[in-house]
């Protein structure tokens, strides 16, 4: 029981923390200046005939 308690606390401080980081880090990494040519040659990838 105790080692739920000690996830429990972990998750309810340092997760939460360690979650929000990562997301605003894969917002910022996604709308970088210079993105936009990877991220438009990535959408076209389907499209592409072999």
């Amino acid at each position: 029981m105790e080692t739920y308690t000690a996830m429990r606390h972990f998750a309810d401080s340092w997760g939460l923390l360690v979650m929000t980081l990562f997301f605003a880090g894969v917002v910022l990494f996604t709308l970088r200046p210079g993105s936009r040519k990877s991220a438009d040659d990535a959408a076209r990838i389907p499209l592409r005939e072999d």
